[in-house]
């Protein structure tokens, strides 16, 4: 059964973009654009603030008038987000994404941030779960 110690393996490891709060949302969508990502994690000396996503944008910049180059992170970033943990289960995840109606989760282990988990990485895991459950029974069914 996978979990998100697997998704991590199958992305190459724990690589999350992140800005720091006082930072323009400008700033934000830039690294996010270059990186080809739709979210970017909020951070401080002290560690783990928020995430700032494309959501974030269209909702609390856009839609509120406000502009991307004068505007911080800080105020338009997600902050009550529940953090998943490596242990979790694809269906644990898929489940509080879903109760959040959000797209992506940080995964922490013992309060450190170790990065995010999103709603494209629990699909592609779906899949390959897929392809291997068809593989082995192929196998079966052959002999």
């Amino acid at each position: 059964m996978s979990n998100v110690a697997t998704i991590f393996a199958r992305k190459g490891g724990f690589n999350h973009l992140t800005i720091e709060p006082e930072q323009t949302v400008l700033e934000a969508l830039q690294m996010m654009a270059d990186k080809n990502v739709g979210s970017i994690v909020v951070q401080d000396s002290t560690g783990y603030l928020g995430i700032f996503t494309e959501r974030n944008y269209s909702r609390n910049v856009i839609l509120k008038n406000r502009h991307s180059n004068d505007t911080k992170v800080k105020d338009v970033m997600t902050t009550d987000l529940p953090q998943l943990k490596m242990l979790d289960s694809l269906e644990f995840c898929m489940k509080t994404m879903a109760d959040c109606n959000v797209q992506y989760l940080p995964v922490s282990d013992e309060g450190k941030m170790l990065g995010v988990i999103s709603i494209k990485d629990l699909i592609r895991e779906q899949v390959h779960q897929q392809k291997d459950l068809v593989k082995y029974l192929q196998n079966y069914i052959q002999g």
